[in-house]
């Protein structure tokens, strides 16, 4: 379905001239595929009339104790460069919203699991579609990495629209 399609799916609100989907939560975690999902996402937005909730999830990890060392590892000492890594991912995708004329909210969390901090970012902020990049993995790969868009599609209240690149960069 093309976007003009799209935009006609639902009679009641192409009829009122309301977007189809008011507010796009789009994740960024700063990798090549999500850059790719973030200007697809605002692409669709600017021609949707919609805006989009930017989010980055600061992901922090439980303090442990090294087995082979007497001393405890706290990777929250490394809170600051989390959150300032989050924040300049949101910038840079609200610095790509706003010149494309697209309004933008950049939202910073620190969370152990970015699946539930998506799911929990597209209900606080009233998201009715969440739009994120995917790696693509497939086999061991995904069974090591784990799948945070398999997590999000599993669990969203809300459609999610799943954008992966095209092999050979795009």
């Amino acid at each position: 379905m093309d976007p003009d399609q799209q935009a006609m799916a639902t009679p009641a609100a192409a009829a009122a001239g309301k977007p189809l989907y008011k507010r796009i939560l789009v994740p960024t975690d700063g990798s090549d595929v999500s850059a790719v999902a973030e200007h697809a996402a605002i692409e669709f937005a600017r021609a949707h009339g919609s805006e989009i909730v930017t989010l980055s999830v600061a992901q922090s990890y439980p303090a442990y104790a090294a087995a082979e060392a007497s001393m405890a590892v706290d990777p929250n000492l490394d809170n600051d460069a989390l959150r300032a890594w989050a924040e300049r991912n949101v910038r840079r995708v609200s610095a790509a919203a706003a010149t494309a004329g697209v309004a933008c909210t950049p939202v910073t969390v620190f969370s152990h699991s970015p699946s539930d901090a998506i799911l929990d970012g597209a209900r606080d902020h009233g998201c009715d579609l969440i739009f994120m990049g995917s790696h693509g993995r497939r086999g061991l790969s995904r069974l090591l990495a784990g799948s945070e868009t398999q997590k999000v599609l599993a669990e969203a209240d809300v459609p999610v629209m799943v954008f992966r690149p095209r092999a050979g960069g795009g």
